[in-house]
């Protein structure tokens, strides 16, 4: 049987964003087709499968090195993805099951929050706007201001160092097998929530603890 994470033996806690507190892995899909298909790209949805957890920059320059598109730059198709994205999240926000839950008990329990992920900062912004979670983090970092994203570990100690807190005392919670192996690098456990539309990956078993949703966490700590 598995060990539940002890809350104890944390300082911080550090949420990826896609996936975890927004389900905004299906938008991605939406957007990437929509835009990609504009270029002249036969991509679906099931190929995006091959570059989740990556930066949209290096989701972009992936598919443009495979499909080689014509008369449009990898940085032009990326900021129209961005921009798709922005306005599917205003339209679409609703936080995953659990997440204000387990917000407002780390906050009772006065653990340092962050939040560490692939996405862009105006996508940061505007996810924690539209879910109305902004004063919950004591530190948000994105990708992009690294010179790696994940699963390179900078995202992920870049926030543990603006929270004050050891890596060894944070927790993560991620979906993404990208993911994951960031937390894992930057020497920190790790709770998987597997993001629904994904396949099965059978290498999630990396994450120290498993759980269905946040509000399965979120009980055991309650």
């Amino acid at each position: 049987m598995e060990i539940k994470p002890n809350l104890d033996s944390f300082d911080a806690v550090i949420f990826d964003m896609d996936g975890v507190l927004i389900d905004s892995e299906p938008l991605w899909k939406i957007a990437m087709e929509d835009v990609f298909s504009s270029v002249g790209s036969r991509l679906t949805k099931q190929d995006f499968q091959k570059t989740v957890g990556l930066r949209i920059d290096e989701v972009v320059r992936f598919w443009h090195a495979h499909e080689g598109w014509k008369e449009v730059t990898p940085e032009g198709v990326e900021q129209q993805i961005v921009t798709k994205m922005v306005e599917l999240i205003e339209a679409n926000a609703r936080p995953l099951s659990g997440v204000k839950e387990t917000l407002d008990l780390l906050k009772q329990k006065e653990k340092k929050i962050g939040l560490a992920t692939s996405s862009y900062e105006i996508l940061i912004q505007t996810v924690l706007r539209e879910l109305e979670i902004e004063n919950y983090f004591d530190a948000c970092h994105s990708a992009e201001h690294e010179e790696f994203g994940k699963p390179h570990p900078a995202v992920y100690l870049t926030v543990a160092k603006r929270l004050g807190a050891a890596p060894a005392r944070c927790l993560v919670i991620e979906d993404s097998l990208n993911g994951i192996v960031s937390a894992k690098a930057a020497r920190m456990r790790v709770v998987c929530i597997p993001e629904k539309t994904h396949h099965p990956e059978p290498k999630l078993i990396l994450a120290d603890h498993h759980y269905e949703s946040m509000q399965d966490l979120w009980r055991d700590w309650n």
